[in-house]
């Protein structure tokens, strides 16, 4: 299965923040936001990714990121030269996909919660068809709302309904077969001009291939697309970090997936020993030596 991280928006809902940076290279409290979607792809043992980046940014992802090589992934890059959707990322990366599967994962998005590595791996070795997750929220007027089975299988999907069918919500991480490609070049534009995610979960809902995966309170999911979500998420991963584990630790996930040696790890460790991320690798890597 191949990866995709959406990151070309132009953040205007952080304008002036995201005036001279984009988006998914704000910090979220310790690291770059896009972190946390890299890591959430490693977490399901994707490893060829593709970046897609709004013009002009490339070089500052290649500057944080490179080619993948310190994390054990390959990471290219391609632009999306007007904003054109969601969906659109599925047309830009066709090369890219091939004949595989994808994970497309928005760039402004955050999850963590118990075993969540776990249920993404379950979902790439069983995968078929089109698998989606329901986050469940209080009120999910705001939102597009997921209505589903007992069994996984997706009934209806509407966006912001006054009326919400269920308390599900759609998050930015999609999985999909090789259909996806051609859904998306045979959308039409929605009224505000867009390739909308929701029109592909929808040709795939007619077809009775979409699966939702439910995520209930002990999951935190934030989108971090504007000012008071930014900070919000913020102090969550503070909060959530002082049990001395860093959540969206792409080199800590490289790590556990046998994807780079010790000695690579501490290449990446010595470049930021002054920093408490520094540290924290330093400490991986005493644990392994000190297991030997």
């Amino acid at each position: 299965m191949k990866g995709i991280i959406l990151a070309a928006g132009k953040g205007t809902r952080l304008y002036p923040i995201t005036k001279p940076v984009c988006k998914p290279l704000l910090p979220v409290y310790d690291k770059p936001l896009i972190y946390y979607s890299l890591s959430t792809l490693m977490r399901a043992n994707i490893r060829d990714i593709l970046i897609i980046h709004a013009p002009g940014d490339e070089d500052a992802f290649r500057h944080l990121l490179g080619d993948g090589g310190s994390l054990g992934v390959s990471i290219s890059y391609l632009a999306q030269q007007e904003q054109r959707g969601i969906a659109d990322a599925f047309i830009i990366g066709a090369d890219f996909i091939g004949d595989d599967s994808v994970c497309l994962m928005l760039g402004d998005n955050i999850f963590y919660g118990p075993l969540f590595r776990h249920r993404l791996r379950k979902i790439v070795k069983n995968f078929k068809d089109a698998v989606i997750f329901g986050y469940y929220v209080n009120d999910p007027r705001a939102f597009g709302v997921v209505e589903f089975d007992e069994a996984g299988r997706a009934l209806s999907i509407e966006e912001k309904p006054k009326h919400p069918k269920s308390n599900y919500i759609v998050p930015g991480l999609y999985f999909y077969d090789n259909r996806v490609i051609e859904i998306a070049k045979n959308l039409k534009p929605s009224a505000r001009g867009e390739l909308e995610i929701t029109s592909v979960n929808n040709a795939y809902l007619h077809a009775n291939a979409l699966h939702v995966e439910p995520l209930g309170n002990e999951y935190t999911w934030f989108d971090a697309g504007n000012a008071d979500s930014l900070y919000e998420a913020a102090g969550a991963i503070r909060t959530a970090q002082r049990s001395g584990k860093l959540i969206g630790c792409p080199e800590e996930q490289a790590l556990k997936n046998h994807w780079i040696t010790v000695d690579q790890l501490r290449e990446t460790a010595d470049e930021m020993e002054k920093t408490k991320y520094g540290q924290y690798l330093f400490g991986l890597i005493d644990e392994i030596e000190n297991d030997d």
